[in-house]
């Protein structure tokens, strides 16, 4: 039988232009594919998840967290991704709310940027 609960994941993101992804990723978040195919580009982190940037026009056009990284130092991970020239999400929904780009709820403190392609991002870090 087979146990989805026991098998590795990975996300899925789309790209307009998986070129300009590709330049984003590396250029803003210091990330480079580990594989490419004629489906698309294949990044692991060293913490060994990974995702698959492909392309398709229906990019941009979720309006919710496609992808999150959960950190150790949101700060420091954000200061060096601004320095890179990433801009972060300020929101002011009911029940969240950011300072500086920063939620925070409690147990976690996220963050949210958006890529080249219009895919939101969350870098995360648990607190407490």
């Amino acid at each position: 039988m087979l146990m989805l609960g026991q098998l590795e994941t990975y996300s899925v993101l789309p790209a307009r232009d998986l070129q300009r992804a590709r330049r984003y990723y590396a250029d803003k978040l210091g990330l480079e594919a580990v594989e490419e195919n004629e489906g698309g580009l294949m990044y692991r982190t060293t913490a060994g998840t990974s995702f698959f940037l492909y392309e398709t026009e229906n990019a941009g056009t979720a309006r919710n967290t496609t992808m999150c990284w959960m950190a150790t130092d949101l700060d420091a991970e954000m200061a060096e991704l601004r320095g890179r020239g990433v801009t972060f999400e300020d929101y002011d929904f009911p029940g969240l709310k950011t300072e500086n780009g920063v939620a925070d709820m409690g147990t976690e403190r996220s963050a949210w940027f958006v890529d080249s392609e219009g895919n939101i991002c969350c870098i995360s870090q648990r607190v407490g």
